[in-house]
């Protein structure tokens, strides 16, 4: 039996890798014979940057950035010199692990950290930045981005802007005239483990406001800012940047980079799998593992298990999901070609409980998965 474990991080807890790890403790332990390959994965989110860079190598750079919250934190970066290709994540230089948990509103958070990460790459001899998009604190349209790479985002009085949500409602006029002209000879490319659009209620303040810490009334705030810098990229610079899909990406990063930067947005997973030539691997599987930290309606729309069923039910291979716990509106997942979702808590517990056991509850669902794969019911 081959095994192929896929999953993504759980989030705050264990990276991709240790997932992927734990799983082969789990499944071993009741199938000696079995053989397992181990892809861990990133939707564009946190550690997309890392497998990257696990699969094509390269070297990992460090630079001092702005935070979320505009103090500075310590960012990285991928260069493969072979391919002449960065790779970056928001959640690297702009991530909500980096926001104090009592800190949390993105009103006043900016992507600044991660347009001066852009900007550091472009030091390097490169010709395409892979973008990873997810994991963001921020709701600014990509404010910080654009700001940090050069172009003049004014108010009223013609003076900058603060780049955050709540700076966006004093935007008057958007100058990208001054970019960094090194952007004209890179193509960038992100990777979107979302396809949300812009604005409205499947939007970007509307759908992940709430776990960036927003209120009701700063979801309000946020959607009405976000429509008047919407409003402001199409009659001053004939650019419609609310509506496409992966448009509402970390906060509408996603909008900043697909629609005023011309960036290609590309399903994350999709990207990974493409550029590391994992295909192969996933289509000689007789069971395909994966699992993130938490699985719900949102799971369908460009997160890895989503990406997995769909590539299993292609090559008729059975795929089972694991997490830390599962959420409401799974069912369309059945219907993509995953098989069963299994949630790793043995019974209530806390949250701090739940996170400093989970690579001990991988690894115990798994084992039990595996038994029940070695012995099926008929």
């Amino acid at each position: 039996m081959h095994i192929v474990i896929a999953p993504d991080s759980f989030k705050e807890s264990l990276s991709a890798p240790q997932v992927a790890n734990a799983i082969q403790t789990g499944m071993a332990a009741a199938l000696p014979n079995a053989t397992f390959s181990l892809l861990p994965m990133a939707d564009g989110g946190e550690g997309f940057a890392q497998s990257m860079l696990e699969r094509l190598g390269g070297e990992r750079f460090h630079c001092d950035v702005t935070g979320p919250d505009f103090r500075p934190v310590t960012a990285s970066f991928v260069i493969n010199r072979e391919q002449r290709l960065a790779v970056l994540d928001v959640a690297s230089a702009s991530g909500l692990p980096l926001m104090p948990s009592t800190a949390k509103n993105p009103l006043h958070t900016t992507s600044l950290g991660t347009g001066e990460l852009i900007r550091a790459a472009l030091d390097h001899d490169i010709d395409e930045i892979i973008i990873g998009l997810g994991g963001s604190a921020t709701n600014d349209a990509g404010a910080g981005i654009l700001t940090a790479l050069g172009a003049r985002l004014l108010d009223g009085a013609g003076k900058p802007i603060i780049p955050t949500g709540h700076g966006l409602g004093a935007l008057m006029t958007l100058d990208l005239s001054t970019l960094d002209s090194r952007l004209r000879a890179v193509t960038l490319t992100a990777a979107c483990d979302v396809d949300n659009p812009l604005c409205g209620p499947d939007g970007a303040a509307t759908v992940f406001g709430p776990q960036k810490g927003a209120t009701v009334s700063h979801i309000r705030s946020l959607e009405q800012h976000l429509h008047r810098f919407a409003r402001i990229c199409h009659y001053q610079l004939g650019h419609a940047i609310a509506h496409f899909p992966g448009a509402g990406a970390a906060g509408g990063i996603g909008a900043a980079l697909g629609g005023l930067l011309n960036a290609q947005l590309v399903p994350g997973v999709e990207l990974l799998l493409t550029r590391t030539h994992a295909y192969s691997t996933l289509a000689q599987a007789d069971w395909i593992i994966t699992g993130e930290g938490r699985v719900d309606g949102q799971t369908q729309h460009g997160k890895v298990p989503m990406a997995l069923a769909r590539i299993g039910q292609s090559h008729h291979i059975p795929v089972v999901v694991i997490a830390g716990s599962v959420g409401d509106n799974c069912d369309t997942l059945y219907q993509h070609g995953v098989k069963a979702i299994f949630p790793i808590q043995p019974g209530p517990c806390s949250l701090s409980e739940a996170l400093v056991n989970t690579a001990s509850n991988v690894t115990r669902t798994t084992e039990n998965i595996a038994r029940l794969m070695d012995n099926p019911i008929n």
